[in-house]
């Protein structure tokens, strides 16, 4: 089972919030909050409150709110750029140079790690190359006869 919480409209840039996002994808729930709370990032409080109703929103779906942080991992978390807001600063000689505030929405989806699908690893997918090698074939030249 799997729940997700989204935050939209974040006050900061992407780029910074996705430095944050990429420290947690794919980590344990309980991992990943010790990981958020402890960065001195201010990117990672907002992301450790969106994981945290991520986490609340999966155990109000279960029945009893019975399974645990450490039950749980971050199966996808993703960051979308937001709106940008254009403001203008005055420049040199009657000019203005155009600032842009970023957003952004962050979406992180949860689920317990019984019903999480486990990645194979990429060798063990792939079949195996025969290791058979053929020698090259050899021409041979017929002697010219002259008669």
């Amino acid at each position: 089972m799997e729940a997700r919480a989204i935050n939209r409209y974040i006050g900061s840039s992407p780029r910074k919030m996705r430095l944050v996002i990429d420290l947690i994808r794919g980590k344990s729930v309980d991992a990943a909050i010790h990981i958020l709370h402890f960065s001195p990032k201010h990117a990672s409080k907002v992301a450790e409150k969106v994981l945290r109703s991520a986490v609340s929103n999966l155990q109000s779906q279960e029945d009893g709110g019975r399974l645990g942080p450490e039950d749980m991992l971050v199966k996808t978390a993703f960051v979308d750029g937001g709106m940008t807001m254009k403001r203008i600063s005055p420049a040199p000689m009657g000019r203005a140079f155009r600032i842009r505030k970023r957003s952004n929405h962050i979406t992180i989806v949860v689920a317990s790690k019984a019903t999480a699908p486990v990645k194979k690893s990429a060798t063990a997918t792939k079949p195996a190359a025969k290791t058979e090698i053929k020698a090259p074939k050899q021409k041979v030249k017929e002697a010219a006869t002259t008669s």
